[in-house]
């Protein structure tokens, strides 16, 4: 799947699923988000799915001004995501269940009605609506496998995966900058589909390092869910351990 709207269509449903069926226990279990229940992710979710909403239509200033009204000044972006979470904490599981669902098809609607070249305002800074999209299905997916952690439940891959994989590849510039890091060269992606189809990222340059194995590995490290040591990932090259310790898929 090339279609990084398309892809997180099928990632919202997929959650939406899940969350019409849950019960009062199933919306307050604690997940792997240190502090956070299942609400609260989902509130997470929602709220960064307003802000997308604000970005693609040219009004994320206002949008961000809005849920942050009244907070104290973050001190970085989990700080501030946590503030917005506190704050609107405590709606009922169905308000939020009606708000994640309006926000999911607002957003898809704003992504869609825009040029994907498009250059918008994000939380890291400027980015095409394209990427935009992905990582909004980036941030589903790894959001999603929360909640399904936290239920016992299973994240089905799909082909959305290769999309959030090749979002890490590309943005692994930006990943060793924010660490004050130095990459040596170009970095290769050799990853395995859920199907067990090649998944490969490659550069222009000759690649000096290579990072292998499944893509859903791959994807899980980025979203810093798992440790590389943990996974079947192997890398081969000077920055191998680096990358696997800095790739990420937010900002």
């Amino acid at each position: 799947m090339d279609d990084p709207i398309a892809a997180l269509a099928d990632q919202q449903e997929a959650l939406t699923r899940i969350l019409t069926d849950l019960d009062a226990d199933g919306w307050h279990r604690p997940t792997r988000c240190e502090g956070w229940d299942v609400a609260d992710v989902v509130l997470h979710l929602t709220q960064t799915n307003e802000m997308a909403i604000g970005s693609a239509r040219g009004d994320y200033d206002a949008v961000l001004s809005r849920l942050t009204g009244g907070l104290e000044q973050a001190a970085s972006v989990d700080d501030g995501a946590a503030k917005m979470v506190e704050r609107d904490r405590g709606a009922s599981d169905a308000d939020i269940l009606v708000r994640w669902s309006t926000s999911a098809e607002e957003l898809l609607a704003a992504l869609a009605a825009e040029d994907p070249s498009e250059r918008v305002q994000w939380v890291a800074g400027q980015l095409s609506v394209r990427t935009l999209a992905t990582t909004r299905l980036a941030e589903t997916w790894i959001h999603a496998g929360d909640v399904v952690d936290a239920l016992g439940m299973d994240l089905p891959a799909t082909d959305g995966l290769a999309l959030i994989a090749r979002l890490a590849w590309r943005t692994l510039p930006y990943a060793f900058s924010s660490a004050g890091r130095t990459m040596s060269g170009p970095v290769a992606f050799r990853l395995t589909g859920p199907d067990g189809s090649g998944c490969e990222f490659i550069p222009d340059g000759t690649a000096t390092t290579t990072i292998s194995g499944p893509v859903a590995h791959l994807c899980l490290v980025a979203a810093r869910r798992v440790r590389a040591s943990a996974t079947d990932l192997h890398g081969e090259g000077p920055d191998s351990e680096a990358v696997l310790e800095l790739v990420r898929t937010y900002a």
